[in-house]
């Protein structure tokens, strides 16, 4: 069959599986035979590869009970985000490059469909009165959907793919993230129940190093996971409860915050609460929880640096208690934080950790900061590749209370 006649040749095929009922109100496996007994029937005597038509099988299943298009991107594990501007601009990360796909959605219409039914499956809802949503696909990645007419250019979807494996602290050490010394350090103060929050950019790594630490946390312990949208995976914990939060329905009613998941969990006897990211108000009830009994909690946070961390969260405090005075939040972060871990893309898109603080008291109008590992770069770092790693530095740990009461001897 000549190649400028696929298209067409598929279109055809889609559009009369369409309009037939009958059809349409198979079983997944059923409409899959369905299909491929149409194609064979329509390609007659005309040759094909093989490979050719299974993939036009795939190809017109998927547009009418999977992703369409999205099907074919989200099966590449080598891209890690999407970024969808619109039916005909379509953009990847790969290898921590941008490109441009030369592939577009059928039309705008076909776009709207993919994306109802992405919600949909997460029993969620998005329209024109409430046209932004936050969800996941069913292997977890997130994603983030925004409507006309508040997006200007038609639908925007942005996916951030989700590992099938669980991020480990053995691979972060492969990466060359870690160093074994400062993944023995962060072990403890994991077991120890050091109160840890994860800072950086965008793309910098935030989930993907809590999820890794939290291999540290022993097993018996009771933990309650709360996200905006599930994509944790917490692996050898048997007492672990996930909250999701979820948006407000048509009539405006119905929203769960993260905030209302934290207060809830309160009530759910957790000896750890990980909390996906704070953004907003919910901060003051993440830190009286660590005050509260609620030791070993960890979280993350956007940041360009363990100061600006700090900064963040004072504001976030704020927006939810605006009457407490500054100098109360900085005393509720000092005595609530242990351990900020900030991690950094860089130049040559690696993502590293950069530096890993403790958290001392509120002096003298500011927050007391103790860096104990800073990235520094060495000899064989140039323009295009960043080599270093992180070096201890002279400071010994200050807060070793917890050290000792977990019966540990060792020293940081």
């Amino acid at each position: 069959m000549n190649e400028e006649k696929l298209p067409e040749f598929i279109l055809g095929i889609k559009k009369h599986i369409i309009d037939d009922v009958s059809i349409m109100n198979l079983t997944d496996e059923e409409l899959e035979n369905q299909i491929e007994k149409i194609v064979l029937e329509r390609i007659g005597g005309q040759y094909l590869p093989m490979e050719q038509k299974i993939a036009i099988v795939e190809d017109i299943y998927s547009s009418i009970r999977g992703f369409g298009l999205l099907d074919t991107i989200i099966s590449d594990d080598s891209i890690t985000e999407v970024m969808i501007n619109g039916a005909d601009n379509i953009f990847i990360e790969k290898s921590g490059k941008l490109i441009k796909l030369d592939k577009k959605f059928e039309s705008q219409r076909r776009l709207e469909d993919i994306i109802q039914r992405i919600v949909g499956l997460a029993g969620r809802e998005i329209n024109q009165a409430s046209p932004i949503v936050d969800t996941r696909l069913p292997d977890g990645s997130r994603v983030n959907v925004v409507l006309p007419p508040i997006s200007l250019s038609g639908p925007i979807v942005t996916i951030r793919k989700f590992s099938k494996t669980p991020m480990t602290m053995e691979k972060l050490l492969k990466y060359e993230s870690l160093t074994p010394e400062v993944a023995q350090t962060l072990q403890m103060f994991v077991e120890a129940k050091y109160n840890i929050f994860i800072s950086g950019g965008t793309g910098s790594g935030k989930t993907t190093f809590l999820n890794a630490l939290t291999n540290y946390i022993p097993r018996g312990e009771r933990i309650i996971t709360i996200e905006d949208s599930a994509e944790l995976q917490i692996t050898g914990i048997d007492n672990l409860v996930s909250l999701e939060t979820r948006n407000a329905n048509t009539s405006g009613t119905g929203e769960v915050t993260i905030r209302d998941l934290i207060k809830s969990s309160l009530r759910m006897r957790p000896e750890r609460i990980v909390v996906g990211e704070v953004r907003g108000g919910e901060a003051l009830d993440m830190l009286q929880a660590m005050n509260t009994g609620h030791d070993g909690s960890l979280s993350t946070g956007h940041a360009n640096s363990t100061e600006d961390m700090l900064s963040r969260l004072e504001t976030m405090v704020l927006t939810g208690a605006s009457g407490l005075p500054l100098d109360a939040v900085r005393q509720q972060i000092a005595s609530a934080v242990d351990i900020i871990i900030h991690l950094s893309r860089l130049r040559d898109h690696s993502r590293k950790t950069m530096e890993i603080t403790e958290v001392l008291k509120y002096e003298n109008g500011k927050i007391q900061l103790n860096p104990l590992y800073i990235f520094e770069e060495d000899d064989n770092s140039t323009m295009e590749k960043v080599s270093g790693k992180l070096v201890r530095t002279k400071n010994p740990l200050q807060n070793n209370l917890k050290l000792k009461l977990s019966g540990m001897k060792s020293e940081i």
